[in-house]
Formats: structure tokens, C-alpha cells, sequence
């Protein structure tokens, strides 16, 4: 029984149907050789003889790419999937969202172009390679990203720099790089006179506020147990 394919995949197959590039005519050769880099698809189908076959996608430019990877990054949990290689239905959003499409919205962002003699676009051999083309999106969603200028692992790394390097959200906190000789100091508690600062309170004080334990120990209450031990860290005496 054949598995459905993802998501990403039946979409793409959706897109390249609407625009009229994917036709249900049944491709004609075979694939031996399939390249998908930044814009362009280029293959090679052999159906007697050999021929070159081109599908070009309409790639996004650097400042493009910068305002996508950025909202990416705004959104922890589509960081994460995609780190685990994983492409999240929001991520289409998010590129709708920028008016920058990442499946196919037009004809005129596809280009086909193939060797052969036959008059009719698209021929069996760029259909043959469309189909092989979907298997590879289904296999692997990175290839739809790649076709719009931005492979696996350079869209990844730009993810991880700009988390490492995210600025904080409210700016009256500072990276924690900045702050880790202080980070575990604290100021006076809030409503301490000079003499608490200087000397403390007694340690029986906080135990004096604690609520009381519901249960005992050997018949003992819980609270008078405890309070050795308090003197004992804050280095106070036993009364005498």
C-alpha cells in the first residue's frame, strides 16, 4: 500500500497543478540525473537518446530571504522543527505573510524548457521530471526552500546565528553573557531596617512565618525540629 504523501508535497503537486505547468499526462523516459539548487531544476532524461530538461522557479533575493529567516526565528517552535528537519504548515504562512509565496502562485514563475522536438509544453520529459521532482520534495521538504534560494544547511545556519545572537525582548534585560558576575547577587530585601542588614534576622524568624506542617516526626513538631538546623547555617548560638 502506497503512503500518502506529507503535506508539502500534495501541496506543491496543488500549486504546480493551479498554475497550469503539471499536467496528468503521463511522463515519458527516464530520469537519470536530477540537480535542484537555487531557481532551477536541471535533469537529464534518456528516452532513446539523451535530453537536457530545465524547470526554473523564481528564487527569492538576500533582503527577501533576510526578512523570511528573520521571521522564522521570531517563532521558537518553527526553529526547532525545522532544526529536526521538519517543514511545519506555518511556515507557509509565514512566507504569505512577507507576500513572498513558497509554493508556486503563477505561471510566470515557472520556466520550462527541454531538447527534444515535441512542440507540446510541457513535454513527456518534463513531465517525467516533475514527477520525479514531487518524489523528491516528499522525500526531503529542504528542496522546496532550495528552489526559492536557500538550501538546507545555509537557511539552518542563518536560524542558529540569529538565535545565538538574538537580542533580548525587553531591553532592560541584558544578555546573560553580560551580566554573569552579578547574575546570582541579589539586593536588600525590601522592607529591612539597617540593624537586619548588618546582623540578620534570627533564624527562628523564618521559621516563624512558615505556615505550620501538617504532619509531625516521632510526635515532634516539624518546625522545632528544623530550628538546629537553622542555627546551624546561619551560625547563631543555642540559647542558653
Amino acid at each position: 500500500m502506497t503512503e500518502p504523501l506529507p503535506w508539502w508535497a500534495t501541496r506543491f503537486i496543488r500549486a504546480l497543478t493551479a498554475v497550469g505547468v503539471l499536467l496528468p499526462a503521463h511522463g515519458r523516459g527516464s530520469v537519470v540525473s536530477l540537480e535542484v539548487g537555487a531557481g532551477r531544476v536541471d535533469a537529464e532524461v534518456r528516452d532513446g537518446r539523451p535530453y537536457q530538461v530545465r524547470i526554473g522557479l523564481t528564487a527569492f533575493g538576500k533582503a527577501d530571504w533576510a526578512a523570511i529567516t528573520q521571521a522564522l526565528a521570531a517563532k521558537a517552535s518553527l526553529t526547532v522543527q525545522l532544526l529536526r528537519g521538519e517543514l511545519p504548515r506555518d511556515v507557509e504562512q509565514i512566507f504569505k505573510a512577507l507576500r513572498l509565496p513558497l509554493f508556486p502562485s503563477s505561471a510566470r514563475e515557472v520556466s520550462l524548457d527541454c531538447t527534444c522536438p515535441d512542440a507540446e509544453v510541457p513535454c513527456g520529459h518534463l513531465n517525467a521530471v516533475f514527477s520525479a521532482l514531487v518524489a523528491r520534495v516528499g522525500d526531503d521538504p529542504f528542496t522546496v526552500l532550495a528552489l526559492r534560494g536557500r538550501d538546507r544547511e545555509t537557511l539552518l545556519e542563518e536560524l542558529k546565528n540569529r538565535l545565538i545572537s538574538a537580542e533580548p525582548l525587553d531591553p532592560e534585560f541584558p544578555p546573560l553573557t553580560e551580566v554573569m558576575d552579578t547574575f546570582f547577587a541579589s539586593g536588600p530585601a525590601p522592607g529591612l531596617s539597617g540593624a537586619a542588614l548588618l546582623h540578620g534576622p534570627p533564624s527562628g524568624a523564618l521559621l516563624d512565618q512558615a505556615p505550620r506542617f501538617a504532619i509531625t516526626a516521632g510526635g515532634e513538631d516539624v518546625t522545632e525540629l528544623l530550628r538546629p538546623v537553622y542555627r546551624a547555617l546561619t551560625g547563631e548560638l543555642p540559647p542558653e
